[in-house]
């Protein structure tokens, strides 16, 4: 583990996001530093609190979560020797004992927010890709099975109705009922000059392009869970921080070198 150096103070840059620190820090920070490991643990471990949050109370991240996350490790680290002070104006003890694990709980749920933003985005792409091709192949293949089964009146119908319906999923369904028609009535395919394979192709396109829509829109059943989920995490670890902050801006009112610890170094820097 890659512990700070010495005399660098908060905030700390570049610091491996998991592992403990066991070095012990000289002078002003004279006690264990460390940062509770990013992990789906830490979360477990508050779920239910997490999750209690009412949409209500649901506050919205207004800096990076990645800053706002090392500021509460900062936090944890200025604040340790204060909190007998802290908590004699009233700030719960559980505030500091969970502050690692709730900053742990954040980072965790941010990574899997931003999984399935990429994933969802990922398959957007994919999907923009290939699904012209696949249109395209659709539209061939109805026009070519009217001319070969116009002899045919209840071919046709099976095409009507294949026609029918509008979207990605039908377009996918069409594919692979063309599909199946297409293989089923061969000769009157190959009759007029028809390349077969283009139905082998259509069967694969339907499967592997249902797999890319699925990806695409699953989250859209629900497209704000994963995002309510991350700001309840932020919202739990905001209470804790924003406690601690109160009590010492109000203890150490007088005290410059000690104050500074009580603000967001990131929301300075922009002022």
């Amino acid at each position: 583990m890659i512990c700070p150096p010495p005399d660098q103070k908060p905030p700390y840059e570049n610091l491996p996001e998991f592992g403990y620190c066991t070095e012990w820090f000289p002078g002003l920070f004279s006690s264990l530093f460390f940062i509770k490991i990013m992990s789906k643990e830490n979360f477990e471990a508050l779920q239910a609190g997490i999750e209690a949050i009412p949409a209500s109370e649901i506050k919205t991240p207004n800096m990076p979560v990645d800053k706002y996350v090392q500021e509460a490790a900062d936090l944890e680290v200025w604040s340790k020797e204060d909190q007998a002070r802290l908590v004699a104006v009233g700030v719960p003890q559980a505030h500091f004992d969970e502050l690692p694990t709730r900053a742990g709980a954040l980072r965790y749920i941010q990574s899997l927010w931003m999984k399935e933003r990429y994933s969802q985005e990922e398959a957007t792409r994919q999907w923009n890709a290939e699904a012209p091709a696949a249109d395209e192949l659709r539209n061939e293949l109805e026009h070519t099975f009217r001319f070969a089964f116009r002899k045919r009146p209840e071919l046709l119908d099976k095409v009507k109705v294949i026609e029918a319906g509008s979207g990605h999923a039908d377009m996918l369904q069409d594919l692979s009922d063309l599909s199946v028609l297409g293989t089923a009535n061969l000769p009157l395919l190959q009759a007029i000059g028809f390349d077969a394979t283009k139905l082998d192709t259509a069967a694969a396109l339907s499967e592997s392009l249902s797999t890319v829509l699925a990806s695409m829109n699953g989250e859209r059943t629900d497209p704000n869970k994963s995002k309510v989920l991350r700001d309840q995490a932020y919202t739990y670890l905001k209470t804790a921080v924003d406690e601690i902050r109160a009590a010492g801006k109000f203890v150490f009112w007088k005290d410059e070198k000690k104050l500074k610890g009580y603000y967001s170094a990131w929301w300075t820097k922009k002022k």
